[in-house]
């Protein structure tokens, strides 16, 4: 046995054996009455699957501004993704035990409250259904996971167990996001009949990720968990069997605003994509790809559309609701949030004095040569609106509290599996159809576990 941890006594084996594993999986059921609560105001203790770069993210984020504990870490990259988590703990002198197998980190760790999983896609199902048995709650990056299946067995999981699983499509609890929902779309109904939604995450060509060459995993260790090479595991996202691209990566976060704002979920869909700036080998899926939807209701219907693409960042990442009296602009970059009101629309001065809106901001008035009168296809750039909400929490924040809160006995999930499973579907459906050209038809019951 080797200690990875020379501040913390650590027992653990590079593999754990067969009957290693059942014998834990026997403590593990021992332990099932483990509690969805924990003490308010004491930290709540926790472990990390997933040390990467989203899980350093994470980790960052609850240290400097959320109340808990990290008293594990676990990541098959032992050399560099366990050292560097090691380090940032260290810094805010937490000394947690680090594990490579995540089922050995279950089977010892006796003071955990929750679980937070930071892995790629494909591991999703099975490490977060493991700790749900295993009695703890988990907060789940998004994708669920890298096949409809396997985040049908997720949410089949929590129903089971009755134990918390929140997915982290963290625009659910950005209060931007939340005022918008239930003040401009729902309460007021200020931008008419909604009928267009659009959306899209731009950025620019990027290179792959590297790794220090000094620290690759062994061959044995990357073929025990699913790489055929460092390139593959340090760049999963863009391989079909264990990610799902951009769309999956990026886009899905968005696509859950589209369900969540209409209240709906689409009738259908059709997609084109393509593989433009990388190797084809490997980035297996399109680079390059936009989709068009049908949202339709007995009362509401609407088309939708979002892109996603990799050559250049032109307006970044946002989301756009249109109705006949104006339009709501979304984004996780507050400077982009916008509500513009249609020139023709009744007057928003009641919605600024009710403190739903900030006051109007006109457009400046572009100069035109002298006698130049306005042309009739030319559009006038609507007065727009900021909203009153101010925050600067980085992104992350409100969703690991509101899951945090959750725990304590709180709050209720912003985003709980069910949630969060028909974006999955509507995501993993889109590439489908971007690879096969053809035109996709839901009905309600796809989108339902």
């Amino acid at each position: 046995m080797k200690n990875l941890n020379s501040n913390a006594p650590l027992q653990r084996r590079r593999f754990l054996s067969s009957a290693a594993l059942a014998a834990g999986g026997l403590a593990l059921s021992s332990r099932a009455s483990a509690q969805n609560s924990a003490p308010a105001g004491d930290p709540v203790k926790i472990a990390l699957i997933g040390a990467g770069t989203q899980g350093q993210t994470l980790l960052g984020v609850c240290m400097k501004a959320l109340n808990v504990r990290v008293v594990a870490v676990c990541d098959i990259w032992e050399a560099y993704n366990l050292n560097q988590a090691s380090r940032i703990l260290a810094g805010f002198k937490q000394e947690p035990h680090l594990y490579i197998d995540y089922r050995e980190m279950l089977a010892k760790e006796k003071e955990l409250e929750a679980v937070v999983i930071a892995t790629p896609d494909f591991c999703h199902a099975e490490q977060t259904i493991s700790c749900l048995q295993a009695g703890f709650p988990v907060y789940c990056e998004s994708l669920m996971s890298n096949t409809i299946e396997g985040a049908k067995k997720m949410v089949q999981a929590t129903k089971e167990t009755g134990k918390l699983l929140q997915i982290g499509f963290q625009r659910r609890s950005n209060p931007r996001y939340r005022f918008a929902y239930e003040h401009i779309v729902n309460e007021t109904k200020m931008l008419g009949k909604i009928s267009a939604a659009n959306g899209q995450w731009n950025r620019p060509v990027q290179t792959d990720r590297g790794w220090p060459k000094r620290a690759p995993l062994a061959e044995a260790a990357l073929s025990q968990y699913g790489y055929a090479s460092m390139q593959q595991f340090r760049n999963w996202q863009w391989y079909k069997e264990l990610g799902g691209g951009p769309l999956a990566e990026l886009g899905s976060h968005q696509l859950d605003v589209f369900n969540w704002f209409t209240g709906m979920t689409p009738k259908s869909v059709m997609a084109s994509g393509g593989t433009l700036f990388y190797d084809k080998e490997s980035h297996q899926w399109s680079d390059t790809l936009m989709a068009i939807f049908e949202y339709a209701s007995e009362k509401e219907n609407l088309r939708a559309f979002y892109q996603t693409v990799n050559s250049n960042s032109n307006f970044g990442h946002i989301e756009n609701f249109m109705g006949d009296q104006g339009t709501l602009y979304l984004s996780e970059s507050a400077a982009r949030v916008k509500v513009y009101r249609e020139p023709a629309a009744p007057d928003w001065s009641k919605w600024v004095k009710l403190g739903i809106l900030e006051s109007e901001e006109k457009p400046k008035e572009e100069k035109k040569p002298e006698g130049a009168v306005l042309d009739v296809q030319e559009t006038v750039i609507p007065p727009s609106f900021n909203l009153p909400v101010k925050s600067s929490d980085p992104v992350f924040k409100p969703h690991l509290e509101n899951f945090f809160n959750a725990v304590r006995g709180k709050e209720k999930l912003n985003c709980p599996a069910e949630t969060a499973y028909p974006a999955t579907v509507l995501t993993l459906k889109i590439n489908e159809a971007a690879q096969s050209g053809q035109k996709i038809e839901f009905k309600p019951e796809d989108f339902l576990v």
